[in-house]
């Protein structure tokens, strides 16, 4: 008896982790349908009560990707992306922008972490749905720890393109979600907008990427799979030097820690605050001023804070 279920449980495991390997496949033919597919339309982001809607037209033209969001609701908000570079209408006029304060899409998938996900999230396979009119594949990760979120995503089965992803709490709530109503895929996307989408000085005007640095500062407390993906010195509009930033990802949900002097104004309270999946702690430790941000729950955040420190350089 003993070696029967210990072969039911080799068959078990081996299941699962070839449903999990197939399932990574899958996320990562998501992450190059994201930048690949040629796609337009409309999708609502939903936290709480608050809903947003937007509409996205995604080209590639001679070898460059375009992207355009509009916001449908609300004030009139429009962003342009271009091989990496955002600008937004401003005064009828297209202003550059730094891409992480653009309009609110999709989360990003970083492909280089993907093989690892299965570390740090339990992988599920769900029954197939329909969003926006196409078959989907419904895919689960759940964390293995209580630091992060789950993810529950919806890849369209012919393109790979997400079309639905929702981040649910440990008691299997939601707290964001962004879902297509209406979408079309393929060359008959209407393409007439790229032409003006950019300025002539494009290149002259767009600022170049800040360079990495070494700053020295370290954090100890990081979920499991939370890997460094940047560490820079970032300008922030009002502050009158440039602040330290690190980036950290496991692959489906980011980080960031903001590190400056502190200067004694009404921000430099102890806070925290949400906003759907992104929650934000901030608080003064000798003399320093610590953000940090993520699509983690409000302990976690609190915990990466209280574990950051100088190492020297």
């Amino acid at each position: 008896m003993r070696a029967g279920f210990g072969l039911c449980g080799l068959l078990l495991a081996a299941n699962a982790y070839a449903v999990e390997g197939v399932t990574q496949d899958w996320l990562k033919a998501a992450s190059i349908a994201d930048h690949s597919t040629n796609y337009s339309g409309v999708f609502v982001y939903q936290y709480g009560n608050h809903v947003e809607t937007s509409s996205i037209s995604h080209l590639l033209e001679s070898n460059s990707e375009y992207e355009k969001l509009e916001s449908l609701d609300g004030p009139k908000r429009e962003i342009v992306r271009h091989d990496g570079q955002v600008w937004c209408y401003r005064n009828n006029k297209l202003v550059p922008i730094d891409s992480q304060y653009g309009a609110r899409r999709f989360p990003l998938l970083l492909p280089d972490q993907l093989a690892s996900l299965s570390r740090n999230y339990q992988v599920k396979e769900l029954a197939t749905d329909r969003v926006a009119g196409y078959n989907t594949r419904v895919v689960l990760y759940q964390p293995r720890d209580n630091l992060r979120y789950s993810h529950k995503i919806w890849l369209d089965i012919t393109s790979g393109l997400r079309l639905k992803w929702a981040v649910l709490n440990d008691k299997n709530q939601v707290v964001e979600q962004y879902a297509f109503t209406e979408l079309k895929l393929g060359n008959d996307v209407d393409r007439s907008w790229v032409a003006g989408s950019t300025p002539d000085n494009a290149k002259s005007v767009v600022n170049s990427p800040a360079p990495p640095i070494k700053s020295g500062w370290v954090v100890d407390a990081l979920p499991r799979g939370f890997m460094k993906t940047m560490e820079i010195l970032r300008p922030m509009h009002g502050k009158h030097s440039p602040v330290i930033q690190l980036v950290f990802s496991d692959g489906l949900s980011a980080i960031s820690v903001f590190i400056e002097t502190a200067d004694a104004d009404e921000d430099d309270n102890e806070a925290l605050t949400s906003r759907g999946a992104v929650n934000l702690y901030h608080k003064v430790v000798d003399n320093h001023l610590y953000h940090v941000v993520g699509e983690v729950p409000p302990k976690t955040v609190m915990q990466v804070l209280d574990s950051i420190r100088y190492n020297g350089k």
